[in-house]
């Protein structure tokens, strides 16, 4: 299925449809982003901003929560 054909299809749900499918998509979304910040901590892809993060506690510059 094509994305424009996606949109059609979504255009033509129901209001009772269209909220279901928003609250289906919302979690989806959230899980994929979850996934890649999984995938860029396990990366290393943070590294350096967890070191500079843990100087600045470490400096009193900033606090934990």
């Amino acid at each position: 299925m094509s994305v424009k054909q996606l949109e059609e299809q979504v255009t033509q749900l129901s209001e009772v449809e269209f909220k279901e499918f928003s609250i289906w998509f919302e979690g989806y979304q959230a899980d994929v982003w979850d996934r890649q910040i999984e995938k860029d901590v396990l990366s290393g892809r943070f590294d350096g901003l967890f070191a500079e993060i843990e100087g600045e506690v470490g400096r009193g510059e900033i606090k934990p929560l």
